[in-house]
């Protein structure tokens, strides 16, 4: 397990941000400590020090605690009693479940959406969908295809629905991360998005539903997939190195010299 990086911030799109005039400063190192996790300066497991935080925005450790429970009823970071805060570890059947959710809600969403949307809406859309095609940027990509996706349910008028949406988009970014850098998956994605769109445009509902949910449910057991092979192989290895010790052991006489 790593220590904290003070300058884990520098490379964060959100080191320039300026302040809203209603955004409160917990919630503006939130943003922070979610970003840097999702561009992967910091790591999963790595302790997040409560004072060099507060140093790095200038601010007391209140709003960072704040931050931090924040970020720990999201998901993304743990607090443990005596042992402080850490960057959550990633779950493969978290990963999962969460896209099962998106899927979910996110084909209701679409389908109340549809008879709703107009000229100006759709090209919204297209607008978003073509910035999300054409977005190198793994950290940023992850907000153009939020955009583009909640451009898509926005005529629905559902903002309970929306919020949900929301929140399950926010938990399940550094999973999109994860997908984001396997192979194939940046084109694949981008033609299944621009299968959704057309959906929508021609006023299918079942389509569109139909596209959402498979769109979303196939990048579920994809991550679930990676991770998985992930954690067994990260298991094996470590048996492996467990086990050496023990050979070693063996190989040795009771007068500690090598076995020929």
């Amino acid at each position: 397990m790593t220590t904290h990086k003070p300058d884990v911030f520098a490379a964060s799109s959100f080191r320039d941000a300026q302040f809203e005039p209603r955004q409160s400063t917990s919630r503006f190192i939130a943003d922070a400590l979610r970003a840097a996790i999702v561009e992967g300066s910091l790591l999963p497991g790595e302790p997040l020090r409560q004072d060099a935080i507060a140093r790095q925005f200038s601010v007391s450790a209140i709003p960072v605690r704040e931050a931090f429970r924040q970020l720990d009823s999201e998901g993304w970071v743990t607090i443990e009693p005596n042992r402080g805060a850490s960057v959550s570890l990633q779950s493969a059947d978290e990963a999962r479940e969460i896209y099962e959710i998106r899927a979910s809600l996110e084909s209701l969403a679409i389908g109340i959406a549809i008879e709703h949307h107009t000229p100006e809406t759709l090209a919204t859309c297209r607008a978003l969908l073509e910035a999300a095609a054409n977005e190198p940027d793994p950290a940023l990509y992850v907000v153009r295809n939020e955009q583009f996706h909640m451009s898509l349910y926005a005529p629905a008028n559902r903002p309970r629905l929306m919020e949900l949406i929301g929140q399950m988009h926010r938990r399940g970014e550094r999973y999109l991360r994860v997908k984001f850098g396997l192979p194939t998956f940046k084109g694949q994605s981008d033609a299944e998005h621009e299968a959704i769109f057309e959906a929508m445009r021609a006023r299918d509902i079942e389509a569109a539903q139909r596209l959402v949910a498979r769109h979303l449910l196939a990048t579920g057991e994809l991550v679930y997939r990676f991770l998985s092979e992930a954690q067994a192989f990260a298991q094996s290895t470590h048996a492996k190195k467990r086990r050496r010790p023990a050979a070693r052991h063996a190989a040795t006489s009771s007068t500690g010299e090598a076995k020929p």
